[in-house]
């Protein structure tokens, strides 16, 4: 009995240890976790899509906020990119309140929102199709959507 029990507990500890190395962070950069968070997103694996928003927030937010504070208009073509941290943080964001829509989290989804709109308002996010997109845009279009469905309600 005791080693059925000892091999029960080794192997929840390699299940949490499968799940912690599932959280592959890459070369760090704000694209790759940006990337990232989209794959899991998209494969329905929502906690490991916040692990890596978490991360790219925590090692980009303050260069976001620096590099939103320096334009007054949308940047064009490829200077779109020199504000790469912007981006990233604004789409991370965005990717954040879909997940919290999904999860019926709907208060934290509209802050989440409310953060891109308001903070991070002039990132952009490439669309593989070959063009931008404005996550403010988007989230702004979710809070709208999210308040009316909670008159309803």
């Amino acid at each position: 009995m005791k080693k059925w029990m000892i091999l029960i507990g080794c192997m929840t500890m390699m299940g949490a240890m499968l799940q912690v190395s599932a959280q592959d962070f890459g070369d760090f950069s704000s694209q790759t976790l940006t990337g990232k968070a989209w794959e899991a997103y998209g494969k329905g694996n929502f906690e490991l899509a916040l692990t890596y928003t978490a991360k790219c927030k925590e090692m980009y937010m303050s260069e976001a906020l620096k590099q939103e504070a320096s334009l007054d208009a949308f940047p064009v073509g490829e200077g779109t990119h020199e504000y790469w941290a912007l981006n990233d943080v604004g789409t991370c964001l965005f990717i954040e309140g879909q997940i919290y829509e999904k999860q019926k989290n709907i208060t934290q989804a509209l802050e989440v929102y409310a953060v891109v709109v308001n903070q991070l308002s002039f990132s952009q996010c490439w669309d593989e199709k070959g063009w931008f997109w404005k996550p403010a845009e988007a989230s702004a279009g979710r809070i709208k959507q999210l308040e009316f469905d909670s008159l309803l309600d």
